[in-house]
């Protein structure tokens, strides 16, 4: 090894790791805000500590999702509008964790750029961190990895990690049965799937993501930018009420491929789409490239991000439950004999 002047640095290759040094310390405190009973080490270690018991469990049961943002990614890019996207990313996890009956405990993020940008950089962890919060879960670690050549300047990528438990024995779905009631509490937009149509259906509409929004208040790239609903807490509540059977996160294959991931062999869903309104935006991308209610029941949420199937003698106080949350709560259909989904009505 030369012991000369120097030759060529890591910086001067594309990575700089003063700049990921600064990222860390900039984060710091929007990771410390995220702390809950459990949490044993901070950022900067190899690896991060979670302590079960401390925690509150006495014979847990860990649950792990992963997931991304998907292609919404290009949207929050091209604007620069970048500051919600994590709370999507933790979303994506937590949501799903729920599903199983888990509390999320701890999360962690890998974000990808190719140029390390510690402003926008910040801006998006920071999001990670607020998702946190809102769903009772701590950020305890995550790598960002500068990779010069891998991407295009300004592009970045994001995935996340959720950990949750339960108690052995309370996993979900339990319980199923015909005549169970289905709750559907409304997203808060399209989330974070079917970007790539969403995307197509902009460039037909020949849009800007700085054009006024045509089904909404702001632009078009902030009413698409709008962050998927956390449900974590409010659904914790009710499934702690008793009378809960299965929740189903709709995500990418819309009402019609979620319902019945989270239904027993023989049981079906009848859905009426009458029962809540349909969001303008989803109208409008219907309208815009003409597609069929069926293509966009199994593509998009529709209007309603989470389902619980409820014993029907507990729907009406966990509806009010739900509602007291803040949670806008539709009563959309029950479960029936037989397989799949079912819809009467119209979307509208």
């Amino acid at each position: 090894m030369t012991t000369g002047r120097n030759g060529i640095t890591y910086a001067e290759a594309g990575v700089d790791i003063d700049a990921g040094n600064e990222l860390v310390d900039r984060i710091k405190p929007a990771a410390k805000r995220t702390g809950r009973p459990g949490v044993v080490s901070g950022l900067g270690g190899f690896g991060a500590l979670f302590d079960l018991k401390a925690a509150g469990y006495t014979d847990p049961v860990l649950v792990a999702a992963t997931d991304g943002v998907g292609t919404k990614l290009r949207i929050a890019i091209d604007t620069g509008n970048v500051d919600g996207v994590g709370i999507d990313l933790v979303a994506m996890c937590v949501n799903d964790l729920v599903c199983q009956g888990a509390e999320p405990l701890f999360f962690l993020d890998y974000f990808a750029t190719g140029k390390l940008e510690t402003e926008a950089a910040a801006r998006i962890i920071e999001g990670i961190a607020a998702g946190c919060e809102g769903s009772g879960c701590a950020l305890i670690g995550g790598e960002t990895a500068e990779m010069p050549g891998m991407y295009p300047p300004g592009d970045f990528d994001l995935a996340g990690f959720a950990v949750g438990a339960m108690e052995r024995g309370t996993a979900l779905p339990a319980g199923v049965a015909e005549g169970d009631v289905l709750l559907g509490l409304a997203s808060s937009g399209v989330h974070s799937n079917g970007y790539s149509l969403v995307r197509r259906l902009v460039e037909m509409a020949g849009l800007g993501w700085d054009a006024a929004s045509p089904f909404g208040d702001g632009t078009l790239g902030e009413a698409l930018l709008a962050p998927t609903r956390l449900y974590v807490k409010p659904v914790l509540e009710a499934i702690r009420a008793g009378g809960v059977h299965a929740l189903a996160h709709i995500t990418g294959g819309g009402l019609t491929e979620n319902l019945p991931r989270v239904l027993p062999e023989g049981l079906g869903a009848q859905i009426d789409l009458d029962a809540w309104a349909l969001p303008p935006v989803f109208g409008w991308m219907a309208d815009t490239g003409a597609i069929a209610q069926g293509e966009m029941l199994k593509t998009f949420n529709c209007g309603i991000g989470m389902v619980l199937a409820v014993d029907p003698a507990r729907a009406d106080d966990l509806a009010g439950l739900l509602g007291a949350t803040g949670e806008t709560v539709s009563r959309i259909g029950t479960v029936v004999p037989g397989a799949g989904v079912a819809y009467a009505g119209t979307l509208r």
